[in-house]
């Protein structure tokens, strides 16, 4: 059930990239400033956006300040596949407001949302935020067996208009 993910990630333990020591490989990852879609495409020969759910809500209030103006919005999922194999959990608010004033927003289906907004002239990207969240909470079972996996989360505004990522790597992406 995609709310009840949601809910895990709004009440996981977000840290700053300055409170964490990570690795190398893994933090190269996790505060990379530009296109993880890019990333990923450019490292594989088959890209893909498995969309999952694509759901209206009533926006929650534990949200990035950022959005807190929001009633609704859409919580859009979907893994983010490299050569088949599964790499990235994403998992997007999209307040109604942001979709009707970008409608492309709207009418993503599996296109990458990535794709979109780093070519937005007016982008703007929040900090990034780091958690370890358990991958069987976000229902990725068969995804990946490893209990703990590294997430980031950030706000992007698009002329003024806010939307949140998290987005969660699977250990299989550190190989790329």
């Amino acid at each position: 059930m995609p709310i009840q993910t949601a809910d895990y990630l709004l009440q996981a333990d977000w840290l700053t990239p300055d409170q964490l020591t990570l690795a190398a490989g893994i933090s190269s990852w996790l505060l990379e400033t530009d296109s993880l879609t890019a990333r990923l495409k450019s490292k594989s020969k088959h890209f893909q956006v498995q969309l999952l759910s694509e759901t209206e809500y009533a926006l929650p209030t534990r949200l990035r300040p950022e959005l807190a103006g929001a009633e609704r919005a859409v919580l859009r999922e979907v893994i983010l596949r490299c050569n088949q194999q599964p790499m990235v959990y994403a998992q997007s608010w999209l307040p109604l407001a942001t979709l009707q004033a970008i409608s492309p927003l709207a009418e993503l289906g599996e296109q990458p949302l990535g794709e979109f907004i780093f070519r937005h002239p007016a982008l703007q990207r929040g900090p990034i935020e780091l958690a370890r969240l358990d991958s069987q909470r976000l229902g990725l079972k068969a995804e990946c067996p490893r209990a703990s996996i590294w997430a980031r989360r950030s706000v992007f505004m698009l002329d003024q208009h806010p939307l949140q990522v998290v987005e969660a790597f699977l250990p299989e992406v550190y190989q790329l």
